[in-house]
């Protein structure tokens, strides 16, 4: 007798939803961040990113405005917001070693309300000086203080190991979607109420990111035992520095720096040049961000699954390979449209897999102030993306240059990031 479907389909059916449920959890995304208290951790810490650096990426939006209100000019505006992007990364390390020694809480709320202050200051200056020092000097290293170096750090001493990949990805993901959200309205906001209406609304709203301090820095202690050794800070930098991984790491990131800041400061300009309207730069800032998102997510997750140097330099090839694209294509709404996409991708999914470099070779005792020695690397190259795009455009009155530049700088990356020594994933696992 041959059985019918309720004895072959439905009867069966438990076993098989069972199975069923158990491979989507293993092959998904988010499995390690189930815990309810490790997910709200997670989300805190993007969301403080969201705004911080989300806001603080919107600086080139207003560097056309600014100039044509106040005449300073586009290069000293460009050094300002240059100065910015290298004082963003050298409060880095420095906010990381204050929040190994004292806790990331003070860093965090200080951080914040600096970048408040300043920010809300910027349209009271009326001097290149003036807004070098709020815009470059003090509203970036409020941005620095709640920023990667802190966030990462805070979050992995307080979730397992499993959980740090992923968890780094949906951190940097937060950077991203506040990029797609504020650079759009920002760009409204310059259009509506003026620049300087806009800068004290952008003061405003990074006021949202200290409720979520309390969250991020709540559990004082870590969810599991760090049995890691603790050699102290001096020796455990001495150790890195003669790493020569660590050296590669850094000049890897030294690149992504360079890129973006030119990006960030400079697309707005470079639409201009093309005759685009420059709605088109603030979209495609907002792509950026939205395309991260998923970038982020994804090389988060791939992280506890290959090494990561592969990850980076198949990141960087990309790039490399995009802007030569870039160049080839007319320039078009929609070529900057795609071109943006393509870039969010990597944009700043290059941060956890970095991040995982550190702490695979040095553990996370000191991960703030390690973690933060790189992002300085990776803003003195952004320093000079800045500044050189400003010169680039004054004195050749193109960016083709520093397109020529990034290929080159991008192919580098690549190629270095292959030599450093990453155990494999699975032997690191079995650790």
């Amino acid at each position: 007798m041959t059985a019918g479907p309720s004895e072959v389909g439905y009867d069966q059916s438990p076993r098989e939803w069972v199975c069923a449920v158990q491979i989507i959890r293993k092959i998904s995304m988010f499995r390690t961040l189930r815990s309810p208290g490790v997910m709200a951790i997670t989300l805190a810490a993007a969301g403080i990113l969201m705004i911080t650096s989300g806001i603080r990426l919107t600086n080139g939006l207003f560097l056309s405005p600014i100039n044509s209100s106040t005449g300073l000019g586009i290069v000293s505006l460009s050094l300002a917001m240059a100065i910015g992007q290298f004082v963003w990364g050298a409060v880095q390390p420095l906010a990381g070693a204050l929040a190994d020694r004292h806790g990331a809480r003070p860093v965090l709320l200080g951080g914040v309300a600096l970048m408040v202050v300043a920010t809300a200051s910027i349209p009271f200056m009326t001097s290149a000086f003036g807004i070098s020092v709020m815009l470059g000097v003090l509203s970036a290293a409020g941005a620095g203080a709640a920023s990667f170096s802190v966030l990462m750090g805070a979050v992995a001493q307080r979730m397992p190991a499993e959980s740090r990949g992923e968890a780094s990805g949906v951190i940097n993901a937060g950077s991203s979607l506040g990029q797609f959200v504020f650079a759009p309205v920002a760009q409204k906001l310059i259009q509506l109420m003026g620049w300087m209406g806009a800068m004290w609304t952008m003061a405003a709203l990074t006021l949202l990111a200290l409720p979520l301090v309390h969250k991020v820095t709540a559990n004082t202690k870590a969810t599991q035992a760090n049995t890691e050794p603790d050699l102290g800070l001096r020796q455990t930098l001495r150790d890195a520095f003669k790493n020569p991984s660590y050296g590669l790491i850094h000049a890897g990131f030294f690149t992504c720096g360079f890129h973006i800041a030119f990006l960030v400061t400079h697309l707005p300009g470079e639409v201009d040049l093309c005759g685009l309207p420059p709605e088109v730069a603030s979209w495609s800032l907002a792509i950026i961000g939205l395309a991260n998102i998923a970038g982020s997510l994804v090389v988060g997750s791939a992280v506890s699954q290959y090494r990561s140097k592969m990850i980076l330099a198949l990141m960087y090839a990309s790039r490399a390979a995009l802007v030569l694209w870039y160049l080839w294509m007319p320039k078009t709404d929609l070529t900057f449209y795609l071109f943006a996409a393509g870039l969010g991708l990597t944009w700043l999914a290059t941060v956890p897999p970095t991040a995982a470099l550190v702490g695979k070779l040095f553990g996370i005792r000191y991960m703030g102030t390690l973690f933060g020695m790189t992002l300085l690397s990776h803003q003195i190259g952004g320093f000079l993306g800045a500044w050189l795009g400003g010169l680039a455009i004054t004195q050749q009155g193109d960016y083709s240059w520093m397109w020529y530049a990034d290929i080159a700088l991008a192919v580098a990356a690549a190629v270095l990031n292959l030599p450093i020594k990453e155990a494999p994933v699975r032997q690191t696992a079995a650790a």
